[in-house]
């Protein structure tokens, strides 16, 4: 199937994916090895790294990862692995390290830049040289606050692969917000329903009618449509401001916002493990992370100017409490789409001319899949 460069313009004969792409373990692995372990995959933000020290473990597949700001307030990351026997050092998700990483097996210990300083009798080993053993580092870079961790052992040059979105944020100032609140969700579905609902409002109306009063389904405008990053914005209705429980401005309006970003919200995926949402007061990002082949975990996180997350007079939990709502009810519908698609009597069905967006997300995720 090939795609035109054109938004909003579904391609003849795009259709639903194969069942075993949302069953089949064989291609979970295939989906580990090829896209997960090989592609730029959000972590987190920087913020949540606040002191020397702290770390998060990030897990996936069989793969876990050491994310840290070292003593030079460097953010770092390792495989989460010793080099003596390979033990997995970190069990706990978060904490902090006093001065340096120890392993519990047999004391090997680390510097929290990775080097080894610590290894018990090994002084007598010969041609054993410290310099040799340290944790294995994971490439990572920072972008917009983001922290992007990619686990090829030939990763993509950051910027050339972000060159599409890179300073196209810029009225958001992504970098200096905070998270205000952040959930996390066990979904019973495939990560790739997740994403593919995202990317349609196809179901606005009838899932989300708090939703739909606030923008109209068919008023979306796509401005990326091909590739790792797909999406675009919408514009409110008359007399709504923002998506918040009341349909106003849960706080003031970021400072460089233009006037005709007021009037919308933007909706991003950032292939494969990302969603940002752009709204004239705050922002909203999911990380998806699948847990089986009919299982997955996503984290939620609303970022907010840090004189609104610090003052009272403001209503942020009006964002949260609203897309909390909003998510569960997106999460229950891809639960149901997995029950479904197990179904023997499931086939590939046609896209809809309001799901361009979802027969992009397949092709681009099907090529990286090989």
């Amino acid at each position: 199937m090939t795609f035109k460069k054109t938004a909003d313009t579904l391609i003849q004969g795009a259709h639903t994916l194969d069942r075993d792409y949302y069953t089949n373990k064989m291609i979970l692995s295939q989906e580990y090895e090829n896209i997960f372990f090989n592609h730029w995959i959000c972590a987190g933000r920087e913020s949540e790294l606040s002191e020397p020290g702290q770390y998060k473990i990030i897990n996936i597949g069989s793969e876990s990862i050491i994310i840290l700001k070292d003593h030079k307030n460097k953010i770092r990351s390792h495989y989460n692995l010793c080099r003596h026997r390979g033990t997995r050092i970190c069990e706990k998700k978060d904490g902090k390290f006093s001065k340096s990483i120890q392993c519990g097996y047999h004391g090997w210990v680390y510097s929290l830049d990775g080097n080894l300083i610590g290894s018990p009798h090994m002084e007598t080993v010969q041609n054993f040289n410290k310099t040799d053993y340290g944790l294995h580092p994971v490439p990572l870079k920072l972008w917009e606050g983001f922290i992007f961790i990619n686990l090829s052992e030939k990763p993509t040059n950051f910027d050339d692969s972000f060159a599409p979105i890179i300073g196209r944020f810029k009225e958001w100032n992504i970098s200096d917000l905070h998270i205000f609140e952040k959930k996390k969700y066990r979904v019973n579905g495939n990560w790739k329903l997740v994403i593919q609902n995202y990317c349609e409002c196809y179901h606005c109306p009838i899932l989300h009618p708090d939703l739909a009063a606030i923008h109209n389904y068919m008023g979306g405008k796509n401005d990326l449509f091909e590739g790792a990053f797909l999406g675009g914005y919408m514009e409110f209705n008359k007399n709504k401001n923002s998506i918040t429980e009341s349909g106003e401005l849960c706080c003031p309006l970021l400072p460089d916002i233009s006037k005709k970003n007021e009037t919308r919200v933007y909706y991003y995926s950032i292939f494969p493990n990302m969603l940002l949402s752009l709204h004239p007061e705050y922002v909203m990002f999911h990380t998806i992370w699948p847990k089986g082949h009919n299982q997955c975990i996503v984290e939620c996180s609303w970022l907010f100017a840090k004189n609104v997350i610090n003052s009272s007079k403001y209503k942020p939990q009006e964002a949260v409490d609203f897309w909390d709502i909003t998510n569960k009810q997106d999460w229950h519908i891809s639960e149901l789409s997995q029950l479904g698609i197990q179904s023997k009597k499931y086939f590939p069905s046609p896209y809809s001319g309001q799901e361009s967006l979802l027969a992009a997300f397949d092709e681009f995720y099907k090529n990286s899949l090989k």
